[in-house]
């Protein structure tokens, strides 16, 4: 626990590199342009991957992160939904061919806010413009307490086999402070037809450290949850981050399970996943061993991107929506995250980016490092073209980390010890030039462990 108390510090989850936060080279439209299509000819043959933004929740949930825009008035969805095709239609008239969509997921907000026809008619929108690769992936997220059959039906026979159900705990003290209400019989309901249905994957997000959280719950939580046997587990901890999210000002620091007691709430998880089955897979996620995600770590072909872990390594991401980041791996492009500008700027034709980066020779040797780290706890430079000044004063910084038996550090290669992998996020941070050179004079990030 004193290693806790050591490397337990404010830091980025690494679903990039740089992180948004230091991005500092935003693309001109006609650049973003240039790097989508010069990824999309290099690898045309594994298809893109799809994010698309549906932001609506009907109420706000306290803890979450994301940008969200709550109503209760359900007519906001078709307009939304034109605005996301002609932004997808101006992607599709710039590629030089006619793209086949290898992974699409629905995140939000709440994606199922929407009614299963408006839902069908932004899919099939998306096709009329592209194929389906023939190993697509697709997957949406979903509130358990308003995840109708229609929707699961809908979306089935539009080829979704994925669905992630947010949970977060079920514990009603946690629930009431934060806001998110569903019950065990609303997620196993959810979970069943779904199966019934012909889902091969389901996944539930449970979260650490939320206000007003304890072991007994997290244990009642965790039970509940291996009884109804979800195929993948997202169990990642709580990012408190008041001064972005200001509906986290609900409660206060003295609310939250901290240091010891919060990571005695994750260890206790994960021992009692594991016992019934599961694998940890990269940071705080875990599958059975049937479900692809374990396959993919067995064949060293994890990947990792702003839609979290995923079988599906295509290099060109295009994201839609207000808020939705693109990557095309040599550049990132954030879309604005106000959405009437957002569909003021779609419906003028224009591209509605207003954050980015274009990557340098520095930012790419990092990228592949870190990704390497978060999907298999190892990186090697044998290759020259892996090495960077940058990459040895990384390596520099974890010599105390060595010398906690935390990584393991030999001269072309880096490895996370077991009981280093808590850590990941410090040791990517180790890693981080632009964080360094640059460190933030205020918090910015929420705490590593």
């Amino acid at each position: 626990m004193q290693l806790i108390d050591k490397y337990n510090i404010p830091g980025p989850r690494y679903t990039s590199y740089p992180t948004v936060p230091y991005w500092d080279r935003v693309p001109l439209v006609e650049e973003w342009k240039e790097h989508v299509i010069g990824m999309f000819n290099q690898t045309r043959d594994k298809g893109i991957s799809l994010y698309i933004h549906l932001p609506f929740c009907e109420s706000l949930c306290t803890y979450c992160g994301c940008n969200t825009r709550i109503t209760v008035n359900h007519a906001v969805e078709g307009p939304y939904i034109d605005s996301v095709l002609k932004e997808w239609k101006m992607y599709a008239e710039m590629l030089p061919s006619r793209p086949a969509i290898r992974e699409l997921h629905l995140g939000g907000g709440t994606p199922t806010f929407f009614s299963p026809d408006n839902l069908k008619r932004l899919i099939e929108g998306i096709f009329q413009l592209a194929d389906k690769s023939g190993e697509a992936e697709f997957s949406f997220e979903g509130h358990p307490a308003n995840t109708t059959q229609e929707h699961l039906t809908v979306l089935y026979e539009l080829g979704f086999r994925r669905i992630s159900l947010g949970i977060q705990d079920f514990d009603p003290v946690v629930q009431d402070t934060i806001h998110r209400f569903q019950t065990v019989e609303q997620v196993e309901t959810v979970t069943g037809e779904a199966r019934k249905m012909g889902y091969h994957s389901v996944n539930y997000d449970l979260i650490y450290g939320l206000p007003k959280q304890v072991l007994p719950g997290i244990i009642d939580t965790i039970s509940k949850t291996i009884l109804l046997k979800p195929d993948r587990i997202a169990f990642y901890s709580y990012a408190h981050v008041p001064w972005i999210k200001p509906g986290q000002r609900k409660f206060t620091e003295k609310d939250l399970p901290e240091g010891k007691i919060k990571r005695m709430m994750y260890e206790t998880g994960r021992k009692m996943l594991e016992a019934a089955g599961y694998q940890e897979i990269g940071m705080d996620h875990f599958a059975l061993p049937g479900d692809s995600l374990v396959a993919s770590v067995n064949k060293n072909t994890l990947h990792r991107n702003f839609m979290g872990y995923t079988t599906t390594d295509t290099s060109l991401l295009i994201g839609l929506g207000v808020s939705s980041i693109g990557d095309s791996w040599t550049a990132f492009a954030q879309n604005v995250k106000v959405l009437e500008k957002y569909s003021e700027l779609v419906n003028n034709s224009e591209f509605p980016i207003n954050k980015g980066h274009i990557l340098n020779d520095e930012d790419m040797i990092l990228r592949r490092h870190i990704l390497n780290l978060m999907c298999r706890f190892e990186t090697d430079w044998q290759d020259d073209a892996m090495q960077c000044e940058a990459l040895y004063e990384g390596i520099e910084r974890l010599q105390e980390m060595d010398k906690d038996g935390l990584v393991c550090i030999r001269p072309y290669s880096l490895a996370v010890n077991e009981h280093g992998r808590p850590f990941i996020r410090n040791v990517c941070m180790a890693l981080d030039a632009r964080l360094w050179r640059k460190l933030p004079g205020t918090t910015i990030f929420s705490q590593t462990v």
